[in-house]
């Protein structure tokens, strides 16, 4: 079985957003940091409505708000700092994030992404899987299934953000197996 995939760290994400300002945009961050100085604005809200009309949304967006308006806390913690803190009351479920990641392994290009409450499986276009620790007994993997329907294993993605159309509950690694492989690999691929 492959190798669990290395987890990314928010300063490869920053890293990231930076990059894809700069080829969306055609202009530096240096040079966004300058004209959103220059225009001022009052809150996010105010940054957010010039941005978007001047054409920068999504990620990119998102950086220069974080780095007008400051970096939350957690996202200045290491990628291992908040996945030992989502599963610090519930040790047990652990092994079912790792079962997880190394089924992502097996997928040609993976960036896991820790998050706050939750771990992001990124394709080359964008996530198309969430696993996040519910419950002190369940970690609940969604995924971005656009023709998915909820039914037998596949339940409602509620609470697990935009984007998720089913996912699928787990207690115990052993429940990671090759059908769950499947789906995994369906929702990367229509991702892609």
């Amino acid at each position: 079985m492959a190798t669990k995939p290395e987890v990314r760290s928010w300063q490869d994400m920053r890293d990231w957003q930076i990059g894809l300002l700069e080829r969306n945009t055609g202009r530096t961050l240096a040079s966004w940091t300058e004209a959103v100085r220059a225009q001022a604005p009052a809150d996010e809200q105010q940054l957010r409505a010039w941005l978007e009309n001047e054409g920068v949304r999504g990620y990119a967006q998102q950086l220069l708000v974080h780095e007008t308006f400051g970096y939350p806390a957690f996202l200045l913690q290491s990628a291992d700092a908040l996945i030992d803190a989502q599963y610090a009351d519930r040790p047990g479920l652990r092994p079912v994030l790792d079962a997880v990641l190394l089924r992502a392994a097996a997928l040609p290009q993976v960036t896991v992404q820790a998050r706050k409450t939750f771990v992001a499986l990124v394709g080359p276009r964008r996530t198309f899987a969430r696993v996040r620790p519910t419950t002190r007994t369940r970690v609940d993997v969604g995924l971005r299934l656009p023709d998915a329907v909820p039914g037998g294993r596949l339940l409602d993605a509620k609470g697990l953000g935009d984007g998720m159309d089913v996912r699928i509950a787990f207690s115990t690694a052993d429940e990671v197996d090759d059908g769950f492989a499947g789906l995994l690999q369906r929702a990367y691929d229509a991702n892609d």
